[in-house]
């Protein structure tokens, strides 16, 4: 494969250099900065003649505007393979650009990356492989024509101690078929074409937990949550104990510390006084659950085995 260098310089030269020229142009570049495309010059005293690659003509220039000194390196540099300055920047900016690209979506698994758009991501492992699902907002009616906006209905801690949630359904949508899914959760960029709504406050980057949901007359219920005045979950409730961490792009990673049990779950998002939103982001854990659809899978490259060495003849 050749360089990306080479390439690059490749596609200039061709932009720059009209197909009927005879002899691969050089440069002469001048003190401001700038160059003629030219596939041979003359001195002549005070002025340089040179024959125009782009317009197949002879013109001239003072001999006091050509940098003489830069002339000959960049055509030095050019017989020894050196790649051009164009070739160079804009292997730079490509190379800003897919780094600004990563920071947006991280790398969860060989191959697999989150979605620039945000979301709620479960990294799930179905026969082997890794594999991205989007959970969705279950409880309460969702417009589905703003994705990704969050719904928040939230239990008043004040007025009523215990409330419970429940939804529809002995089973979620999604199953994980591991025991330990990572959830990554990005819902604070706002998505293109969304409705404007008014400036909320800053909600803390790790207000969001998963909870075991109870089985209860082919529903499934999110518990009896108790909540103190300032937001906090008591530890008699069924939260899970997780681990978040901030990554870049505005994501952040919701880890069980112990693999869960097949059942229920869902994440959930405490808003502080506030108490709990009432919608929530519900899945399941059951190896034997069949795949689940619309799956982000890693980049066929990312997962291609090695090719083999070639065959050498016997002589």
């Amino acid at each position: 494969m050749q360089p990306f260098w080479l390439s690059a310089f490749l596609v200039l030269s061709l932009c720059l250099v009209p197909g009927n020229a005879q002899q691969l142009s050089k440069r002469l570049i001048l003190k401001d900065g700038s160059y003629q495309l030219a596939t041979q010059w003359e001195v002549h005293g005070d002025r340089v003649r040179y024959y125009s690659a782009e317009r197949d003509e002879w013109e001239e220039v003072p001999n006091s505007m050509v940098d003489w000194p830069a002339t000959d390196k960049f055509e030095k540099d050019r017989e020894a393979g050196v790649p051009p300055p164009e070739a160079v920047e804009l292997e730079k900016q490509l190379e800003a650009d897919r780094k600004a690209e990563e920071a947006r979506s991280p790398q969860v698994a060989p191959g697999l990356r989150l979605p620039q758009d945000g979301g709620i991501m479960l990294l799930d492992t179905f026969q082997g492989q890794p594999q991205l699902v989007e959970l969705q907002q279950s409880g309460g009616e969702i417009n589905r024509n703003i994705k990704h906006n969050i719904l928040r209905a939230a239990i008043n801690p004040v007025a009523s101690a215990r409330q419970s949630i429940e939804l529809p359904g002995p089973h979620a949508a999604i199953q994980a078929h591991t025991g330990l899914p990572s959830v990554y959760v990005n819902v604070n960029e706002p998505t293109e074409g969304a409705i404007a709504v008014p400036q909320q406050p800053e909600e803390p980057w790790d207000r969001f937990r998963i909870v075991q949901l109870q089985a209860k007359e082919g529903k499934r219920i999110v518990g009896d949550i108790k909540i103190n005045p300032l937001g906090k979950a008591s530890q008699q409730q069924k939260l899970v104990l997780t681990t978040a961490e901030q990554l870049t792009g505005g994501w952040v990673k919701v880890t069980p510390q112990q693999p869960l049990a097949p059942g229920e779950y869902a994440v959930v998002e405490m808003l502080g006084k506030d108490g709990m939103n009432l919608y929530v982001w519900d899945f399941g854990v059951n190896s034997a659950a069949p795949g689940n659809a619309l799956v982000i899978k890693p980049e066929a490259s990312a997962t291609a085995p090695p090719a083999p060495p070639p065959k050498l003849d016997k002589r």
